[in-house]
C-alpha cells in the first residue's frame, strides 16, 4: 500500500488510514497489513535501520472507517500523546453522512453506549453503558442525507455511528447501525471519514494539526 503522509516530524507521523484496513493486527489479517506495519516498514526503509522501526500507536480508527491518523516515532513521544489524550487535549474531527433532514444545525448528543463484545455492536444502555457525548453541526444537505461534522468529546467504540443511529439519523452504508446500503460492490463502509486532529506536540509547547480534508 502506498503510504499517504499528512505530517512527519522527529516524534510524530501523521497519515491517511484507509477504510477496511486496520490500525494494528489483531491477527485477523495477513502479516504486514495493518497500519503499525505500513508505517513500521515505511521508517525502517526510509531511515535505513538495521531492525524494526519503533511506532508507537497512540489511537486507533474501526477498520471500516478512513481518514486522518497518527503515530508516535519515539517512545518519548509516544508516552507524551498517550498522557495527551488522558488529559483531553486531544481532538479529533469528524465528516459523517447521515441519512434524512437533521433539523437542528448544531447540537449535543448524550447517550449510555454498551458494547457487545461477542457481536461488535453497541447499544444504548442506562444501566450498563459509559456516557458518550458527541457534538455536531451540520455542514449542509445532499439528496436525502445531511453533512455532518462531528467532535466526540468522549471517545467510545462506533460512537459516532451509533449516536447518529440513535438519533433517527444512521450513517450512509452503515447497516450495523440499519443505515440503508447505497454503494454498490461486494464491501461497503460507513459514511463517515477522519478529517482532522489536533494533539499538542510531545516536545513542543504547540499544538499540530494534522488533516486530511
Amino acid at each position: 500500500m502506498k503510504l499517504d503522509i499528512l505530517y512527519e516530524d522527529n516524534h510524530i507521523i501523521g497519515v491517511v488510514k484507509p477504510a477496511g484496513i486496520l490500525s494494528q493486527s489483531d491477527g485477523s489479517e495477513p502479516e504486514g497489513e495493518d497500519m503499525l506495519s505500513i508505517i513500521g516498514e515505511y521508517l525502517r526503509v526510509k531511515y535505513n535501520k538495521p531492525g524494526k522501526a519503533f511506532v508507537g500507536l497512540v489511537h486507533r480508527l474501526d477498520r471500516n472507517v478512513g481518514g486522518t491518523m497518527f503515530f508516535a516515532k519515539t517512545s518519548k513521544g509516544a508516552s507524551r500523546l498517550s498522557d495527551s489524550m488522558r488529559k483531553g487535549t486531544f481532538k479529533k474531527g469528524y465528516f459523517a453522512l447521515a441519512e434524512g433532514d437533521i433539523k437542528k444545525k448544531n447540537g449535543v448528543l448524550r447517550n449510555y453506549l454498551y458494547k457487545d463484545e461477542r457481536k461488535n455492536i453497541v447499544t444504548d444502555d442506562p444501566k450498563r453503558g459509559k456516557e458518550s457525548i458527541l457534538v455536531y453541526e451540520t455542514v449542509g444537505k445532499i439528496g436525502n442525507y445531511t453533512l455532518v461534522f462531528a467532535i466526540p468529546v468522549t471517545g467510545r467504540t462506533h460512537q459516532i455511528r451509533a449516536q447518529l443511529a440513535f438519533s433517527g439519523h444512521p450513517l450512509a452504508d452503515d447497516v450495523k447501525y440499519k443505515g440503508k446500503r447505497v454503494s454498490h460492490g461486494e464491501i461497503s463502509f460507513p459514511a463517515l471519514w477522519s478529517g482532522v486532529i489536533s494533539v499538542k506536540h510531545p516536545t513542543k509547547e504547540e499544538d499540530v494539526i494534522i488533516k486530511s480534508i
